[in-house]
């Protein structure tokens, strides 16, 4: 019984390409009281591998988080499978907004202690006390009033590239950093102002909203499904589009466009771009923002440095790297000393 990935990504990416047939980027989310995560975890992987969906997992006690490459031929039967286990009846699916066939090229369902590391203690608050859930229109309405702050609960890489008009992005690394800020900074306006959150597609959200209202806030607001249900909403009903930039995701695509302001710059020599890319340097794989300029004059790299060490013949590279832990600037998001314009 084949419980685990057995293809490189140059495997599965070659396999999808001779194949021709579209994909569908999907993400969904449930939080929900899960007795034996692992057992759940290998009947997700049983059933999925074999209609050829691909994505990341993570299954939890509190619920499950997955982003996923579905064969468009095979959406239907992949609804169904959903459908038939009891708490995912009906989740709402969040379609990608642009697809892209090789957004993911593995099948990795992992079982976590949560399904977002959040450094939080559930057991002092009630994760399903969330906030009041609210589509697209109501949204709108609610971030032109006076009375209203409206917070991006996403980190700061995510925000450097799209957010809403007027809204506060705190500049953290991390999901839990941002709840003691705006806890902090809101600390007066507990009773009188509407705590109005969105994130990519609700998840963070969901647990800020419930952490909140134990925190005294008596006016909660999440945007339902997050920025890309909003846009999804925004098309259909032919609502003001208030989103400015992309939205970043965390597949290959790293991002979707919402408008067609470039609000970021690239972080090498400052001219407006939003492309996240990785540096070529493996031993590095910085995480920044760089133009198609910048990409060919340092051979995709983030410094002189790491040009140098992705010019040597690969398994002098793999030499280099031997015995030695990943490049903590993997985790840094843009933050690098080597990056002139980093925000």
């Amino acid at each position: 019984m084949q419980l685990y990935n057995t293809l490189s990504a140059k495997e599965r990416e070659a396999l999808i390409e001779e194949a021709g047939k579209d994909r569908l980027t999907i993400s969904f989310y449930k939080y929900a009281h899960i007795g034996n995560p692992q057992i759940l975890r290998n009947h997700l992987f049983l059933a999925w591998n074999d209609m050829e969906v691909l994505g990341r997992i993570y299954v939890a006690r509190e619920g499950i988080n997955a982003q996923l490459s579905v064969p468009a031929d095979n959406f239907n039967v992949f609804k169904e499978h959903l459908d038939s286990i009891s708490f995912l009846e009906n989740v709402r699916l969040n379609i990608a907004i642009e697809q892209d066939n090789k957004s993911f090229l593995k099948l990795k369902v992992k079982v976590r202690k949560k399904i977002v590391a959040d450094g939080l203690n559930d057991d002092t608050f009630d994760v399903t006390n969330k906030g009041i859930h609210v589509g697209a229109e109501q949204f709108n309405e609610l971030i032109e009033d006076e009375n209203t702050v409206l917070v991006d609960m996403r980190n700061h890489y995510e925000s450097e590239i799209g957010h809403f008009k007027n809204a506060v992005t705190p500049d953290v690394d991390t999901f839990r950093d941002s709840l003691d800020i705006i806890e902090q900074d809101l600390a007066e306006h507990k009773e009188d102002k509407k705590l109005v959150m969105y994130c990519t597609g609700g998840i963070r959200c969901e647990k800020a909203s419930a952490y909140y209202k134990h925190k005294g806030f008596k006016n909660v607001y999440q945007l339902e499904g997050g920025i890309i249900e909003y846009t999804r909403q925004v098309r259909e009903k032919q609502l003001e589009n208030k989103f400015l930039g992309k939205n970043f995701v965390f597949d290959h695509r790293r991002g979707e466009r919402i408008s067609e302001e470039v609000i970021a710059h690239c972080h090498q020599c400052g001219k407006p771009c939003d492309t996240h890319v990785n540096c070529a340097n493996e031993a590095c794989h910085l995480l920044f923002i760089q133009c198609e300029e910048c990409a060919e004059k340092m051979n995709n790299c983030c410094s002189v440095d790491c040009m140098e060490v992705h010019a040597l013949p690969y398994e002098e590279q793999k030499r280099l790297r031997k015995g030695k832990g990943a490049s903590n600037k993997i985790f840094k998001k843009g933050r690098s000393p080597v990056l002139k314009y980093k925000k």
